[in-house]
């Protein structure tokens, strides 16, 4: 099992008022992520669990996008890997940021 944690500054919160969010199902080979509405309003966090050792620089990149696209300020987020594709990852958070925002 690999761990990473990636730290970010936003430019802006995250709207919405929803405290937290579950998206996708690891047990299908994909990946599990939640969503806390937990940190300053300018933070965000990932914290990565996966069975994959190795791709580092491939979750620093996926994240680092979603963070510039979405602008989840305040938001601890948490992902479970069962060995997910980049491209599920990137679909897996902006869903859950979309479900935060509601």
């Amino acid at each position: 099992m690999e761990s990473l944690t990636f730290r970010h500054t936003t430019k802006k919160p995250l709207p919405g008022s929803v405290p937290s969010a579950i998206t996708g199902v690891v047990a299908s080979g994909n990946l599990e992520i939640l969503l806390e509405r937990v940190l300053p309003p300018d933070a965000c966090e990932v914290a990565i669990e996966t069975p994959i050792a190795g791709y580092g620089d491939v979750w620093e990149a996926v994240v680092a996008d979603f963070v510039a696209r979405a602008q989840p300020g305040g938001l601890r987020i948490s992902i479970n890997d069962g060995g997910a594709r980049p491209d599920t990852v990137s679909l897996r958070l902006l869903q859950g940021a979309r479900l935060m925002e509601a």
